[in-house]
């Protein structure tokens, strides 16, 4: 079945989640900087989200255009990661509100389980597309898919002792992920160049 309406749900549920946290960041109750400085810890909570969700909208991009089709399979996988991204605004506003172990560590469950998604989605569509589509040759290894998972599942334990060490390993997966990753990208770009020619 084509993958155009699982891609366009998935924008639009991304596009609503990003709105919904930012619905959170309240006006200050003064008018000087001093008053911002009360609301910081929550922008910077949204931020870090916006980033991680940013990324996932990316990456899903991606991996849906080097991919030709979807089944019932592929479906609900996708249906698993919007379900772990859509507990984002909650420990978004939640780790806002208090950097303490219980919200921290609810962070990092809530991330580590949408790494996991989208690791799932990833291997049912190459599974439906085989070993040597172009989405499978493009992950290869993916060392950063399987590096974040770890750095989240230690960040969780973390978070009981020092939050804001936890907090530092869920911005150094964000910072990894950050970097422009062209492995989908060089694979399409290989491809159209061989049929072309």
């Amino acid at each position: 079945m084509p993958k155009s309406r699982m891609e366009a749900f998935s924008d639009g549920v991304i596009a609503i989640l990003i709105t919904i946290m930012v619905l959170e960041l309240r006006q200050p109750a003064g008018t000087d900087l001093v008053a911002l400085r009360h609301l910081m810890p929550v922008f910077l909570a949204y931020l870090l989200s916006f980033v991680n969700l940013g990324i996932y909208w990316n990456n899903h991009h991606h991996m849906l255009h080097a991919a030709h089709r979807v089944n019932g399979t592929v479906l609900w996988a996708n249906l698993h990661l919007l379900f772990w991204l859509s507990l984002f605004p909650f420990t978004t506003a939640w780790i806002g509100e208090q950097v303490a172990a219980l919200p921290t560590a609810s962070y990092g469950v809530v991330a580590l389980l949408a790494a996991i998604a989208y690791y799932l989605l990833q291997n049912r569509i190459v599974a439906l597309e085989g070993r040597d589509s172009t989405l499978a040759r493009a992950i290869g290894r993916d060392r950063k898919g399987r590096l974040s998972p770890v750095l989240y599942a230690l960040a969780i334990p973390v978070a009981f002792w020092q939050p804001w060490a936890a907090i530092a390993l869920y911005v150094l997966v964000a910072l990894i992920w950050l970097v422009p990753d062209r492995r989908v990208e060089r694979m399409l770009l290989g491809a159209g160049t061989q049929a072309d020619g």
